[in-house]
């Protein structure tokens, strides 16, 4: 995920007021439920310590959800008596939750904003394959080039790599960065090995089941392990990767995280980290931060310490939610690092 949207909120020092909706769901209450669950929303943040200017900002922010008709959720993130961002959500959220904190809970966002990549969708089988791009409705753009039985699957699936590099030449520009093979596990090998490297890089297999056939769906989740498999290798080599709170929180304070892994129900994701006023003074214990230059530290939780640092370094961050925890960071937290320090 492109993290530039969150930028509003590193530059604030907080306590901030994190709030997730099912606006759907909320519609859809009566009047009274309504103003029953927003005068909850607002008590719920007075008890946890939220001042009275931003516990009223954010009720007025869950009152206009009643005139919203999309999305189905939204995330609302206020200080200082105001509003200061309000992202809507593809996915809803389990109900409302509301967190009052030193930092923004930006850590759900992952799972429940995340926008669909622009893929190459290769549709292979026996017959040939179907190559388009998804989503994108300005180029519509569709080829089936179809297998000469004949020649056997070795010669075709050559065939179809050639293709597929063709159209991603002709949609240069477009912002695909990622293809993603759907079919039978030996046929998108095949193509999948006859790619160019920097192809093959980008290119993951989602199967002619995944996601009950819907692609919303089978993405996200075949993304994730492809980002999976990644690290896992990348650990592996013993290059640049790196997992676990100590080894990221360093990794943030040499500016080095180029993408950050992400999955929320880790251990990890909770452990207390120290932070001061810049995204960059981030630290296991409490005077670390100081070193940096933070006058006062305060406790927040891993994963949105170092959110907050990656959407203020231009880092990207995925969710690696339902993977295998063994190809993934152990302890839910990891990155992929930068070469150059």
């Amino acid at each position: 995920m492109d993290l530039a949207f969150l930028t509003p909120l590193c530059d604030r020092p907080g306590p901030w007021a994190s709030v997730y909706v099912d606006a759907a769901r909320h519609r859809a209450c009566t009047a009274e439920e309504r103003t029953l669950e927003s005068l909850g929303v607002q008590r719920a943040l007075a008890g946890a310590g939220a001042d009275e200017a931003t516990c009223h900002a954010v009720r007025m922010a869950f009152d206009e959800l009643r005139h919203a008709s999309e999305p189905v959720g939204r995330a609302i993130f206020a200080t200082g008596g105001e509003v200061v961002l309000d992202p809507p959500l593809r996915t809803a959220p389990p109900g409302t939750s509301v967190r009052w904190a030193a930092l923004p809970h930006t850590a759900p966002l992952l799972d429940l904003a995340g926008a669909d990549p622009l893929c190459l969708v290769a549709r292979i089988d026996r017959d040939g394959v179907t190559l388009a791009l998804w989503p994108d409705h300005r180029h519509e753009t569709e080829r089936h080039v179809p297998l000469r039985a004949a020649d056997g699957w070795e010669h075709g699936a050559a065939e179809v790599a050639e293709a597929a590099e063709a159209i991603v030449r002709r949609q240069d520009g477009t912002g695909a960065d990622l293809v993603v093979l759907i079919g039978d596990e030996a046929e998108c090998a095949a193509v999948r090995e006859r790619l160019p490297a920097a192809l093959r890089e980008r290119a993951l297999r989602a199967g002619p089941g995944a996601g009950g056939g819907r692609l919303d769906v089978a993405l996200p989740r075949a993304r994730a392990a492809h980002e999976a498999e990644l690290f896992a290798a990348a650990r592996s080599r013993g290059e640049e990767a790196a997992e676990g709170v100590p080894a990221l929180v360093d990794a943030a304070r040499e500016h080095r995280i180029s993408q950050l892994l992400i999955r929320a129900d880790g251990p990890d994701a909770q452990r207390p980290v120290w932070v001061g006023a810049e995204p960059d003074q981030v630290g296991v214990e409490r005077d670390e931060p100081a070193v940096l230059g933070a006058r006062d530290a305060v406790p927040a939780r891993a994963d949105d310490a170092l959110l907050r640092y990656a959407a203020a370094a231009g880092a990207e961050a995925v969710s690696v939610a339902g993977t295998d925890p063994a190809a993934g960071p152990a302890g839910g937290l990891g990155a992929l690092l930068r070469w150059d320090g």
